[in-house]
């Protein structure tokens, strides 16, 4: 709920130009537990991208974007999980995992959602490296707020 309203009431009025656009709500999808019914994965993205849709009057694109974030979850898990794969209780941030994984995990996550949702809200292949440049760099913003986010909040919040 904190990562929507942050979303909602403070960064969607954030102007960083047209190229960098911060979605930090996409954490609430990359914080699930590994444990995460694929299902139960699947229908939270879905309405976390109604919620937001609804909020930007966006007509379903974070919905449809969310929801391909869910599904490449598990793919992504998998491709980089450990030979013995993760340990019960371990949860999949900063923290727990270390930055280089959670840097090719989140990465991927935020990337997979960013190109998906910009170019479908372009929906036009003519302006593909503008898009492109677009992506990789409201990935970059992205993942580099939700990093904050895990320092400022999800560290204290464990240690006290």
């Amino acid at each position: 709920m904190f990562l929507i309203l942050l979303q909602v009431l403070i960064v969607q009025h954030i102007q960083l130009g047209t190229y960098i656009i911060l979605l930090p709500y996409t954490l609430v999808i990359i914080l699930l537990p590994f444990e995460t019914p694929k299902m139960l994965l699947l229908l939270t993205s879905f309405i976390l991208g109604v919620i937001i849709d609804f909020f930007f009057d966006s007509s379903g694109l974070h919905a449809s974007a969310c929801t391909i974030m869910g599904f490449s979850r598990y793919y992504v898990l998998k491709f980089i999980s450990p030979r013995e794969g993760y340990d019960a209780g371990v949860q999949p941030c900063v923290e727990d995992m270390g930055l280089a994984w959670f840097l090719s995990y989140a990465g991927t996550l935020i990337f997979i959602h960013h190109l998906f949702f910009f170019y479908m809200e372009v929906f036009r292949f003519s302006e593909f490296f503008r898009i492109l440049l677009r992506v990789i760099l409201s990935t970059i913003g992205t993942f580099g707020l939700i990093y904050m986010i895990q320092f400022l909040f999800y560290y204290k919040r464990r240690r006290s």
